[in-house]
Parts: C-alpha cells; sequence; structure tokens
C-alpha cells in the first residue's frame, strides 16, 4: 500500500457525500474505486474492473432500515436512517473496490516479484477506521469550524456582521465557497476525473433504466449525467438549510456557535432530506428549484463515461436486479 492509494482512498470518502445517492428509490448508486455500486430496495451489487479488464463483483441482500426500524418511517428520523444506511453501505462497497484495486496490485507485482514481496490483498480494518475517522474531522475543520472562525474574524473588522441573520448568512457563503473550491481543486486530478466518469456512468444507466428502454450501453450513453437524486444535489441543499437553522442557534460565543452546528447536524440531514424527497413527488412546486444548484454543479461531480465504465454500471445494475427478483421484492419508489 503506497500513499498515492491512500490518497485515492481518502479522496473517495470525502466525496462519498456527493456521489451516492441517499433516497429510498426504485434503484440508485454510488461510484466506487474503479467501479460502480448500484442498489435496489432490498439488494446491492459492486462491480470493479481489473487492471486486466476482469469484472470482479460483491451482492448481497440489503433490508430497508424502515423495515428493520420503525421508528425510521417518521419524518426527519426517516431521512436519517436512509442516510445513515447509504453511507454505511458505500464505506462497504467502497472497501471491497480497495481490496480489488490492492489484489490486483499484488498479483501485478507477483509476476516480477517474490511471493513475499507482494504487498497486501486487503484493507486492513484499522486503516480503514482511520480513514474514516480523519475525514469526519476533516469535514467539521472544513465546513464547521473554518467558515465559523473566518466570519467571526470579519465581524471583528465589521460590527454590521454581529446580527445573526447576516452573520450566519456570511458564514454560510464561505462554506459553499469553501466547498466549490475544493471540489474543483479536487477534480483537476486524473485519479478523481475517473472517480466522476464512473459517477456519470451511474447516473446514465439510471436514467436508461426508468426509461424503459432496454439497458444496454449505447442506449445508456444517449442519457445526460445530471440526475437529481444526487448526493451533490443534497449537499447544496444541506448548505442552504444550515444557514437558515443556525440563525436559530441561541450562542453568542464561537464555541458554542461551533458545538451548536455539530449539534444540529443530524436535524439538518433529517429536514433536507424531508424537502428533496418533497420536490421530487411535487415536480411543479417552489422546492424543485432546491434541486438547480446541484443539477448545475454535477457539471463538475460527473463525467461522460467510456462505453467501458458504462458496462461496468449495467453489470452492477443486472446484478443488483437479478438477487432482488430472486427476493421476491417489489419495485416501488419508497
Amino acid at each position: 500500500m503506497n500513499w498515492k492509494f491512500f490518497w485515492r482512498l481518502n479522496a473517495h470518502i470525502q466525496l462519498a457525500p456527493v456521489l451516492e445517492s441517499g433516497e429510498e428509490t426504485l434503484i440508485g448508486g454510488q461510484a466506487v474505486m474503479e467501479g460502480v455500486m448500484m442498489r435496489a430496495p432490498h439488494s446491492y451489487c459492486v462491480s470493479v474492473r481489473k487492471s486486466n479488464g476482469e469484472i470482479v463483483s460483491e451482492t448481497a441482500p440489503l433490508a430497508k432500515v424502515s423495515e428493520k426500524y420503525p421508528f425510521f418511517r417518521f419524518p426527519v428520523l426517516r431521512g436519517l436512517g436512509t442516510l445513515g444506511q447509504a453511507m454505511s453501505l458505500g464505506m462497504k462497497a467502497l472497501k471491497f473496490s480497495a481490496d480489488v484495486q490492492l489484489a490486483d496490485e499484488a498479483e501485478k507485482k507477483g509476476a516480477t516479484a517474490e511471493a513475499g514481496k507482494k504487498g497486501p490483498t486487503e484493507m486492513p480494518a484499522w486503516a480503514m477506521a482511520g480513514q474514516l475517522a480523519f475525514s469526519l474531522i476533516f469535514f467539521i475543520v472544513l465546513y464547521k469550524f473554518v467558515p465559523l472562525w473566518l466570519t467571526e474574524q470579519l465581524k471583528s473588522n465589521y460590527p454590521i456582521l454581529e446580527g445573526r441573520i447576516l452573520f450566519n448568512l456570511v458564514d454560510g457563503i464561505i462554506r459553499i465557497a469553501i466547498f466549490l473550491a475544493f471540489l474543483y481543486a479536487i477534480s483537476r486530478a486524473e485519479d478523481i476525473r475517473r472517480v466522476f466518469q464512473y459517477h456519470g456512468a451511474e447516473h446514465k444507466v439510471v436514467f436508461n433504466y426508468e426509461s424503459g428502454k432496454p439497458v444496454t450501453v449505447a442506449n445508456a450513453q444517449s442519457f445526460v449525467t445530471f440526475h437529481p437524486r444526487c448526493g451533490t444535489s443534497f449537499l447544496i441543499v444541506v448548505m442552504l438549510i444550515s444557514m437558515v437553522l443556525y440563525m436559530f442557534l441561541p450562542f453568542d460565543t464561537m464555541l458554542g456557535k461551533f458545538l451548536g452546528r455539530i449539534a444540529l447536524l443530524p436535524v439538518v440531514a433529517g429536514l433536507s432530506y424531508e424537502l428533496i424527497r418533497y420536490a421530487a413527488k411535487h415536480k411543479g412546486s417552489l422546492l424543485t428549484l432546491l434541486a438547480l444548484p446541484g443539477l448545475w454543479l454535477q457539471r463538475i461531480t460527473t463525467q461522460p463515461p467510456d462505453d467501458g465504465q458504462a458496462e461496468i454500471a449495467i453489470h452492477a445494475l443486472n446484478g443488483a436486479m437479478e438477487l432482488e427478483k430472486k427476493q421476491g421484492g417489489e419495485l416501488v419508489i419508497a
């Protein structure tokens, strides 16, 4: 395992909320390392391509969190349950893809080196846990602490920011600016561009399936890569909702504001889920406008895939759907 691999894995973890669909839907998915994970209501499949062209897959049943725990059927709580399951499944799929890449590298090294020098063939649990911990700290520092600290510095020079409405408006604008800058900067890396291509492949195949046309590479490539049920759209809504909710925090010190922002994370996520869910079911409502910034931003987070990447997404979809049919799963929107 080299530093480049760890950087790629960490970048994937950082981008996980952007790359996945967090809604209980007919089908959805997520880009992983050199592959795609697709899920149906009660099953999922991860397909990853090795350097020799071979496709390796993992397929397993997936119970809806609302079926296992009935209290997650209530508004706001259902969002937390669904998003929590999506993140957990996303990390599991990402680890599988990382293991495939490590085993692939070990196989290639084994052709020219002694067996004892092949290197690891599986991501250690401690390494994955360390990556997750680092990513969580990175998220809190970059999107909670830094915008708040910068706004506090501005307030010391511009007393007009003493008011909570204007303070949180500036804080929110800085947060969105940091998010956009981070996305743009990371998108310049070749490895991340491939991730965004697989993200585009996932969206095209989902569109193809939802259209009712036969799911083929040619048909999938005829669709756009911008999909309203995308984690990119969700994150933009989260940031907009945060700007409003933070105005009601009854804290004046920086520490109080910082801790309040962390405590409100579940509420913000749950409310954002409900708004996106409502907008998806009421397409003519004003709330559909919330999805527009996310669709625009997908010009960065999705890229046109090649035919091989579209094939991987179709392979994952077929695997998930085959298991779904075996289980007798009813394909309905949640």
